[in-house]
């Protein structure tokens, strides 16, 4: 696989920028700034980097609740991001969606979903929507292993392949749906042969090698957009950190979690561009020094951020609750 110096450059930014916001989130989680849930993308930062380069600023794309470097690297801004977060109203959602769903329309970004497997049957909608339109966009979908066992999964792809929709299927497989090994609950663990019973093109890929992501999401997003019917990838990914802040992570070993680090997605593209004379160590200084910057305004921009007010809390709803639930008339 080849790289150039501005590519290796921006794939390394993008991956640290995303590594670094979320070790930013898990501190202030800790110091009661972020409330609710938080699942971080550590580990799996090459499947986003790598992937939103391959699909088009007007394709649409959704994700799963562990989706904010998906966000971040289809271009919702950090400030944006942070202060969602935080549940202020300079939030991407508006300061309602917090960390499970990010959402941005003008980036065509469609969450950001707290279900398993619920940002599937939406993904074929849109897909059905291009069609219909007769557009060459494609809508993609990152979506856990564990997604797999939904029935969302097996009805959205027998729709896609069956109606031939433009459907890009992006399975993040990290070996653990929550805290179950994936060979605990799925009788078949061969993700893709599960994809191609329903007649679609499947791949595998090292989702910890953003250079065979990059590849991948290329040539599948191009088969989609010609017309050649959905498509599936899976990712063989995994997260460095427990499934979210409050899983005490007992179902893995830790010498696994160990070997699995020595895998990191930025080291192992550092060691690439060093090797090929691309990047030396003033050049990944200055990258992490611009990240740097970067977290520490988007933190400032989410504490400067406001609250919503009291009186725009029915804001949206579709009706009002009856005067008998003590609300007014």
């Amino acid at each position: 696989m080849t790289i150039a110096r501005e590519e290796v450059r921006r794939l390394l930014w993008q991956m640290l920028r995303i590594r670094r916001f979320e070790e930013k989130c898990a501190e202030l989680y800790s110091a009661g700034k972020i409330r609710g849930f938080l699942h971080l993308y550590i580990g799996e930062e090459a499947i986003a980097a790598g992937a939103m380069p391959g699909l088009r600023d007007d394709d649409s794309i959704l994700a799963t609740y562990r989706e904010h470097g998906h966000a971040l690297a289809r271009g919702v801004p950090a400030g944006a991001v942070m202060a969602e977060m935080y549940g202020k109203r300079e939030g991407c959602s508006g300061g309602r969606g917090g960390s499970m769903h990010l959402f941005d329309v003008a980036r065509r970004f469609y969450g950001g979903n707290a279900i398993v497997g619920g940002a599937l049957p939406m993904a074929i909608g849109f897909a059905l929507a291009e069609k219909l339109r007769a557009t060459d966009r494609i809508a993609a979908c990152f979506f856990g292993e564990g997604a797999m066992a939904e029935g969302e999964f097996h009805e959205s792809a027998n729709m896609a392949a069956l109606w031939k929709l433009p459907a890009l299927f992006l399975c993040e497989n990290n070996l653990y749906a929550m805290g179950t090994a994936l060979d605990r609950s799925e009788s078949n663990v061969d993700l893709c042969a599960k994809a191609r019973s329903y007649g679609m093109n499947a791949m595998a890929v090292d989702g910890m090698d953003v250079l065979a992501v990059r590849d991948a999401v290329r040539g599948a997003a191009a088969s989609v957009r010609a017309g050649e019917g959905p498509m599936f990838v899976e990712f063989r990914t995994y997260r460095f950190r427990a499934h979210s802040m409050f899983d005490p992570e007992l179902y893995r070993d830790k010498a696994e979690v160990a070997e699995w680090r020595k895998r990191c997605p930025i080291e192992r593209l550092g060691r690439t561009a060093r090797a090929q004379g691309l990047l030396d160590d003033a050049g990944l200084d200055a990258i992490e020094h611009e990240v740097a910057g970067e977290i520490a305004e988007a933190v400032a921009f989410a504490e400067a951020g406001s609250w919503e007010p009291v009186e725009d809390l029915d804001k949206d709803v579709y009706a009002r609750p009856p005067a008998v639930y003590g609300a007014p008339a």
